[in-house]
């Protein structure tokens, strides 16, 4: 086997690779004395007959399968000699040969970057810092109030907080609009649910009551017919609710599952998830913004291959999530420009990280494995069941030692680079996350 390697555009490879000549017709001689011993003929004894006739008919299939066999075996032998890491399958391409000449490829594909990082103390990372107050437990207490709340009929002007039942229509220059209509639609006046104009001209009116709004919708909004535009709404008000809230009863607290029906035992329980909730998105907070910081202070060239391989994951995942909303058959095809930023960041994180990672010589830390294990598993009811499901799944296990090895090399990352802390509420620390 003869190779030369001829470097092209970026981490583009190209190997021309050639191979005896009797190495091919070996194989392919092979192959045709099998056939004639195995395939049946009209006019012939099994297994007697002609290489000749097993040429006529299967010579053009055998030679095509012994190609792309020896293409193969050759192809891997080649890049082991060379020393070259493929980041993707590699594109062949057989050359035109006759009987007797000596068999010739290409396989082009990219190969993995050289990785040099850059010194990790120079990295600056702001990383955020939060608690749960007793405010925020306040906070909380009353949302879970006010989702177990009832409504009752007021007979006053609609105001904030309000729940109101109207129908409406809309029309843009008296002309009504593709989904500006709707009966019996209840709204909480205040929510922001709706454009904006919208439910501040509800506020002030009665049950009962008719009339009109002007409402302009939103440069940015989805439709594109109606952006930037000003509606008519005919609103016809039809109920005006008050909300209720429940009491903190026994029987309240025992809803949320404290058989207690002690509210400082339910205090108790919500602060716990309030704080593992909180936990984990300063966790990964201080992840993004560190592996933010990692990409921004490495200059990388990225193979093609691994940003397509990502653009594909992301498209899927993307195409799960719309499609419980909409049949998936009904789907357009989602272009990849719509994901080649995020994918090429994947792509740069990973081969980062893995840099860090074989540089500094880190080992998975059993220790963080279990804690983390234990963390996901105290979210249900019985986490003895979830540990011991992930001890006997190696699959599980696996991938739980993956998470944990890349927190370890952000926490090393951590360690070395400049960090700041930023103090933010709990609030502050959510809400940035819900909108993301």
């Amino acid at each position: 086997m003869q190779v030369s390697v001829e470097a092209s555009q970026g981490l583009e490879r190209t190997l021309t690779i050639s191979v005896a000549a009797e190495v091919f017709e070996k194989e392919f001689d092979s192959r045709i004395r099998q056939l004639s011993k195995t395939q049946r003929v009209d006019g012939f004894r099994p297994g007697k007959v002609p290489a000749s006739v097993i040429m006529k008919r299967f010579g053009g299939a055998v030679e095509n399968e012994v190609a792309g066999e020896v293409m193969q075996r050759n192809f891997f032998e080649a890049i082991v000699a060379e020393k070259l890491n493929p980041a993707g399958a590699p594109k062949v391409a057989p050359k035109a040969r006759k009987k007797g000449e000596e068999f010739s490829f290409t396989a082009t594909f990219e190969v993995y970057p050289e990785v040099t990082l850059a010194d990790l103390a120079e990295l600056t990372v702001e990383k955020e810092t939060a608690e749960v107050t007793e405010a925020d437990l306040d906070k909380m207490i009353e949302t879970l109030r006010k989702q177990h709340a009832t409504w009752t009929d007021v007979d006053t002007d609609a105001t904030d907080d309000n729940q109101v039942t109207v129908d409406f229509e809309g029309s843009i220059d008296g002309e009504v609009f593709e989904g500006g209509k709707a009966e019996a639609f209840q709204i909480v006046l205040g929510s922001g649910r709706m454009i904006p104009g919208f439910e501040s001209g509800i506020a002030g009116n009665k049950a009962g009551s008719e009339f009109s709004i002007d409402v302009t919708f939103p440069e940015e909004y989805h439709a594109e017919n109606l952006k930037g535009k000003t509606a008519q709404f005919a609103i016809k008000l039809t109920k005006v609710e008050e909300q209720i809230l429940p009491e903190i009863t026994e029987e309240f607290v025992k809803k949320f599952g404290v058989e207690s029906g002690d509210i400082a035992d339910l205090r108790t329980d919500v602060k716990q998830n309030m704080t593992r909730e909180l936990e984990q998105v300063l966790k990964n907070n201080a992840k993004d913004v560190v592996l933010t910081a990692l990409v921004e202070g490495n200059e990388i060239e990225v193979p093609k291959a691994l940003v397509d391989g990502e653009i594909d994951v992301l498209r899927k995942q993307a195409m799960e999530r719309y499609g419980k909303q909409m049949d998936p058959k009904n789907m357009p095809e989602l272009p990849a420009e719509l994901f080649t930023q995020q994918a090429e960041k994947r792509v740069k994180v990973g081969l980062l990280l893995g840099e860090v990672i074989k540089v500094n010589e880190l080992k998975v830390d059993q220790d963080k494995v279990s804690s983390l294990i234990e963390t996901a598993a105290s979210a249900y009811e019985n986490p003895a069941e979830v540990v011991e499901y992930y001890k006997n799944n190696k699959e599980m296990m696996q991938n739980m030692e993956n998470v944990a090895l890349e927190e370890q090399a952000v926490d090393f990352i951590i360690e070395k680079a400049k960090v700041s802390e930023v103090n933010k509420s709990f609030d502050d620390v959510m809400n940035k996350t819900a909108a993301q």
